[in-house]
């Protein structure tokens, strides 16, 4: 799970970083005054997915590094108050975007509470040892340890167990 989680982080990463040097390329062909420094924004937001903000960070600064080249490297060209705007509003966008997607994740982060870990559980009754020492009803720990809540039903093989003389019917959630 964790190897799965690690890989698609890094795919988003170094997608980034592909995008990255593509419209860096992009940015040199260009002549100076061309506001080409604009889609690393894309960047950043690909970069989002992986959900790691040192990974967010690091591409704005990777990405900003290349706005900076691009003006020495691109093709004359432009009036340098337009160059210089253009490169200072890259950076600006790229920046806000990178400020704004970390105080997504932030939120996101706080929302959601996952439990984590190995859970000791009795084999027969199905209670959760906590950390205490005491058995608790799973429920009961899962809702004190999560924001998830229960809603019972019986399965069909229950169902035949108790109720051997009556018929199983799946009742839809609509009813």
């Amino acid at each position: 799970m964790l190897v799965s989680v690690l890989k698609f982080q890094l795919k988003h990463l170094i997608t980034g970083i592909i995008y990255s040097i593509i419209v860096f390329f992009i940015d040199l062909a260009l002549p100076l005054g061309v506001a080409s420094g604009v889609p690393y924004i894309a960047t950043v937001l690909i970069v989002l997915r992986s959900k790691k903000i040192k990974y967010i960070i690091n591409i704005a600064i990777f990405c900003s590094l290349l706005v900076i080249i691009g003006y020495f490297y691109s093709p004359e060209g432009g009036e340098l108050w337009k160059v210089l705007s253009n490169r200072f509003l890259a950076l600006f966008a790229i920046w806000v975007t990178t400020i704004l997607s970390i105080k997504i994740i932030k939120e996101t982060q706080k929302e959601i509470k996952i439990l984590r870990g190995l859970l000791t559980t009795c084999s027969s009754c199905k209670k959760v040892k906590d950390t205490e020492g005491s058995w608790t009803k799973m429920e009961s720990y899962i809702n004190k340890h999560s924001e998830a809540n229960f809603s019972h039903g019986m399965c069909p093989d229950c169902f035949k167990k108790y109720y051997p003389d009556y018929e199983y019917k799946e009742v839809s959630k609509d009813t």
